[in-house]
């Protein structure tokens, strides 16, 4: 028997694979889903979320398909601290969060990984896109993009540490997607057809203003001014969280060209717009830095840089501030540089480091 892993069982496909492949491979596996969120009792089938009480019930019953331990947590409270009021704070201040970075940093692999040493468990499994390598020259951890370009999630990753990383067991990334359904359906997996869950799992109508809105109160929710880049008045606003950099909807404003949120200047209450050229810039900077392989270069380096999931890498130089602050200059100018957003770094498919993405553009 090798050694006992517990796995995060979300109820999907992915996580009920890794659990069937791990336990083949011989591990001592233990099945925990994590209850997070007060969900509705009947949920239609149109919404798909994951950690609701459906897909706690399927998460059990793959556990009982396979023969593996299975225990449910209930961390709705570190959940709401940790996840929520940081993803509606962030919004209020004019920033776009990613939140299922701060769960996987925070729950799947800050407090799932104590749980799991509680089940005098070594190792935590989820079934991210995505895995574990060891640098062979620095002798430390990094993370290795999924051989599926389009599900690869090492992006959601960057901000793991060692500790953790040594401790993580990615199986999927060596997978493409339509392997990992057809060997659910081999396993006789309940979930091997199961639809994905959507991005942001506790807000199911992607409503993210409305749910702001509840969570805050209306009287937080301030109308202000829409500016140009000269700051002309050009319209009013329905209140900060309500938009993100790139939006063209929801403006209403009459303009010969479209007109974009180019910035959220939340201490003066203001949205700048301009025209599509505006939202491009090359240099921004980046706070918060996690380094999973440590530069060896003291001035600089070039990296491709990620600044948000579904971006395309760009070549970029990498310049250190400081010991968790950069500058980023990109060799092309990207559209829609996001503070709040993670910026991360590669080589290859080798995940160097990342960090978010300040305010103060360059």
């Amino acid at each position: 028997m090798k050694d006992r892993i517990v796995i995060a069982m979300s109820g999907g496909v992915d996580s009920s694979l890794t659990a069937a492949i791990l336990k083949e491979r011989g591990y001592d596996v233990i099945g925990v889903a994590m209850r997070i969120w007060d969900y509705p009792e009947e949920m239609d089938d149109s919404l798909s979320s994951c950690c609701s009480q459906r897909d706690i019930d399927d998460a059990r019953c793959v556990a009982e398909k396979l023969k593996i331990p299975f225990y449910v947590l209930n961390l709705k409270d570190e959940f709401k601290k940790k996840v929520v009021d940081y993803f509606v704070s962030e919004y209020m201040i004019g920033r776009t969060p990613n939140p299922c970075i701060v769960c996987n940093q925070k729950l799947k692999f800050g407090i799932l990984m104590k749980r799991a040493s509680d089940l005098n468990a070594s190792l935590v499994a989820t079934g991210h896109y995505a895995e574990v390598v060891k640098d062979n020259n620095s002798m430390r951890y990094t993370i290795k993009r999924g051989i599926d370009k389009r599900k690869d999630q090492s992006y959601f990753l960057f901000n793991l540490t060692q500790d953790q990383l040594k401790r993580i067991v990615l199986p999927l990334g060596r997978y493409l997607k339509s392997e990992v359904r057809e060997l659910a359906r081999r396993y006789g997996l309940k979930t091997s057809e199961k639809r994905e869950s959507q991005e942001i799992c506790f807000i199911l109508d992607n409503n993210y203003p409305s749910f702001i809105q509840k969570m805050v109160g209306n009287e937080r929710i301030v109308k202000g001014d829409i500016v140009n880049r000269e700051g002309k008045i050009l319209s009013t606003h329905k209140g900060i969280p309500f938009y993100t950099i790139g939006q063209r909807r929801g403006i209403s404003i009459s303009s010969a060209k479209p007109l974009y949120v180019i910035q959220l200047d939340a201490i003066n209450n203001r949205i700048v717009v301009g025209e599509e050229n505006d939202l491009k810039k090359r240099e921004f900077y980046v706070e918060d830095v996690n380094w999973c392989l440590i530069p060896s270069e003291r001035d600089s380096f070039d990296a491709m840089v990620q600044i948000r999931y579904k971006h395309s890498p760009a070549e970029a130089s990498i310049i250190p501030i400081g010991e968790d602050k950069v500058k980023v200059e990109f060799k092309e100018a990207q559209r829609a540089i996001t503070p709040g957003q993670a910026a991360v770094f590669y080589r290859g498919d080798l995940l160097i480091g990342g960090g978010w993405i300040k305010g103060d553009l360059v």
